[in-house]
């Protein structure tokens, strides 16, 4: 705990896999051989949005408003690519990243409602 309060231990695991979900994906953004310049920008800003939650995960009071970045950008790309992706046109592998995406944003926000506002002072 710190002197910000403590978010408990669900909330603490919670962004340690959201980290981990986006440094996987950046990962392979980057790294996968037919990965355009594009594709590999992508993949190393997604890649820093899991440092981000890494962050906040040692510390979710403290840290946590920053998680308003993290709502924007996952439910921006669930909606800008959600049409086509599950719309019969796209990949279950990226049906598959939104749908994280989606479920990600959702718990930033129930994170963001019930705990981030909880802080002293």
């Amino acid at each position: 705990m710190s002197e910000y309060g403590d978010a408990g231990r669900g909330w603490r695991l919670f962004f340690w896999i959201a980290a981990a979900f986006n440094f996987l994906i950046g990962l392979a953004g980057m790294l996968m051989p037919e990965s355009s310049i594009d594709g590999r920008t992508i993949g190393l800003l997604i890649f820093a949005f899991g440092l981000v939650y890494f962050i906040v995960a040692s510390d979710p009071i403290r840290y946590g408003k920053v998680l308003w970045a993290g709502v924007l950008g996952k439910v921006g790309v669930v909606a800008l690519l959600g049409p086509s992706e599950f719309g019969g046109e796209g990949s279950a592998l990226i049906a598959a990243v939104l749908t994280g995406d989606a479920l990600f944003a959702f718990g930033f926000l129930v994170f963001l409602f019930t705990k981030a506002d909880s802080q002293p002072g």
